[in-house]
């Protein structure tokens, strides 16, 4: 029998957990975005390199400025999400936000005018979001094979992400009617 290689993490600071980079290109395959690409949670930038790759302009902030990191390059400023109080008409929101926020993250990106939010969350966590409810979800895309989001402090260290534990998904959000679809995201294109 092949043992698994996989870890289970202590809660990471601040919620930053990096997600791999084919979730992004994945997503950017299959949902049109009208606007800019706004990531309010952007870590190391892995969501905007993707959403450059599809040909979006970028822009981002998070709590804490990790620029150092392997992906620069992208227009950042340092705040908090929740207390930005600019409209974001003509941008859409892209994001990992930290798991223990990602109702805020969602209602707040709405409440100050993203037409559309696209957030990756837990998938466990879906059956207890009764706050999904009162927002416009119109798709899940369920992430296949199950990828791995360590900690970016233990990624930082040198350690490689394999082996993921957790099942996620992304839910997109944006004005319309009916009822919310789901689906699957392979990570590769023709699955």
């Amino acid at each position: 029998m092949k043992r698994r290689a996989s870890h289970i993490f202590a809660k990471a600071a601040d919620g930053w957990y990096v997600e791999p980079s084919w979730c992004s290109r994945r997503l950017f395959d299959v949902e049109d975005f009208s606007g800019g690409i706004y990531d309010p949670a952007c870590g190391w930038g892995t969501i905007l390199n993707e959403a450059k790759a599809a040909g979006y302009k970028t822009c981002s902030s998070d709590l804490v400025d990790r620029r150092r990191s392997p992906h620069p390059g992208f227009r950042f400023k340092q705040q908090n999400f929740l207390t930005f109080e600019t409209f974001l008409l003509g941008w859409d929101v892209v994001c990992n936000p930290p798991f223990d926020f990602v109702e805020e993250f969602c209602c707040h990106a709405l409440e100050i005018g993203a037409r559309k939010v696209a957030v990756i969350m837990l998938c466990r966590r879906l059956n207890a979001a009764h706050w999904l409810y009162k927002l416009p979800l119109r798709r899940v895309w369920l992430l296949t094979p199950r990828p791995s989001m360590p900690p970016g402090e233990w990624i930082a260290a040198g350690n490689k992400p394999g082996g993921g534990t957790q099942d996620f998904c992304w839910l997109v959000f944006e004005a319309g009617t009916g009822k919310p679809a789901i689906d699957w995201l392979h990570r590769e294109k023709d699955q």
